[in-house]
């Protein structure tokens, strides 16, 4: 097969577990391969993508192979394939933007982002740089609330004709214009705001419709999260937090029985606490009543690696992009958007979201892959996501 030849925005811990995944996968045989929900999509294994052209902001990384970068502070995810030879791939300075928190400069460098003192680079700069690396797909991995920053990379593909992934709570794929632009292109995009492999969204979705399918009435829950990786520590800033809590309330709001009051349901990113690293600990709290209004509640902690936790996720979202491609499909791919996306264009429980990648992937899924609720329509959920 071909190679995958994509394009990142953000080497940060995520890239690096999607990269240091790439390399962990290439030799696996079938039966030793562990933690990948398909290891073949369409023919492409995940050693089949290949790095073509990354952007970063921070001095320690512009400028180093990819294959360096990814291993570079503040990035602190835990290291399962170090062996990377260099890429030929340099990382080139991007587009600061809203893409760095003001609050983040108070912190110790080997925490938060050092920007290079380099010139920023024009949407001609990049836009070229995109064709000449050949990139079929740019995958966004933005801090949260990079809102400017994100619409100016998805121009970005737009203008250079290639897919766009977006990993970020940053509204694209779920944006009427944004989609009917994608369509018109002929462009694939799969977004918005990446799910885990097993994180705190798809277990609180999974425990909310079992509520639902047994029959036991939801009262109130809440969803609380803390870490220690740039992530958490940008997210300290609360007003770049209003899509990210929107993004993770709605993934759970859409698979209840019926929609919970605001003050019945907080869901979304808590503190940062600095040792934890990458490591995501998730509290889930479940409060209902059961047969005979007998009440009864339920409590969860998971602890997880926050970035390879998303990598396999990634990895198939590329692949399903590079279908899509291959097919000569654009616009929204619903599908995988609904299964790896946590704030997709239409909510789907996980269960129909599966089967419909699944069928996806074989080409027997029967659904328009450029059907998309009108501005209004659009408008009328997003109120009633806010209730």
């Amino acid at each position: 097969m071909d190679k995958i030849k994509i394009a990142i925005v953000g080497i940060g811990n995520c890239a690096s577990s999607l990269i240091q995944g790439i390399h962990y996968y290439r030799d696996k045989q079938p039966e030793d391969v562990i933690g990948l929900m398909h290891w073949e999509i369409g023919g492409y294994r995940p050693g089949d993508i290949e790095v073509v052209a990354a952007f970063d902001i921070d001095q320690r990384k512009v400028g180093k192979d990819v294959a360096e970068a990814i291993f570079q502070e503040p990035n602190c995810t835990k290291v399962f394939f170090k062996d990377i030879q260099k890429t030929g791939v340099t990382v080139r300075m991007g587009r600061i933007m809203d893409g760095l928190s003001d609050h983040m400069r108070d912190y110790d460098d080997k925490y938060t982002f050092k920007p290079a003192d380099l010139p920023e680079p024009d949407k001609e700069e990049v836009i070229s740089i995109l064709k000449e690396s050949g990139a079929e797909i740019l995958t966004n991995y933005l801090p949260v609330g990079s809102e400017k920053a994100t619409r100016f990379y998805a121009e970005c593909a737009l203008e250079a004709g290639i897919a766009f992934i977006n990993n970020i709570p940053v509204f694209i794929a779920s944006d009427p214009a944004w989609a009917e632009r994608f369509k018109e292109k002929n462009l694939p995009i799969i977004g918005d705001d990446i799910k885990s492999q097993l994180g705190a969204t798809i277990v609180h979705r999974t425990l909310t419709d079992l509520f639902k399918k047994r029959g036991v009435k939801l009262e109130r829950t809440y969803q609380l999260n803390t870490g220690g990786n740039t992530d958490f520590l940008n997210m300290l800033n609360r007003s770049r937090l209003v899509s990210k809590k929107k993004s993770k309330t709605e993934a759970v709001q859409s698979v209840a029985a019926e929609r919970l009051d605001d003050e019945n349901i907080h869901i979304g990113p808590s503190d940062y606490v600095a040792w934890q690293k990458d490591n995501k600990l998730c509290f889930i709290r479940m409060e209902g009543r059961l047969f005979g209004d007998v009440p009864m509640n339920l409590e969860l902690r998971l602890s997880v690696e926050d970035s390879p936790n998303s990598a396999g996720v990634a990895i198939d979202a590329i692949r399903c992009c590079k279908l899509a491609l291959d097919r000569g499909e654009g616009g929204i791919l619903y599908p995988p958007s609904a299964y790896f996306m946590k704030h997709p264009p239409r909510q789907y429980t996980d269960n129909e979201a599966y089967r419909m990648t699944e069928a996806f992937i074989s080409g027997s899924w029967g659904g328009k892959l450029n059907e998309m609720p009108d501005r209004r329509g659009w408008e009328r959920q997003q109120a009633v996501a806010e209730g």
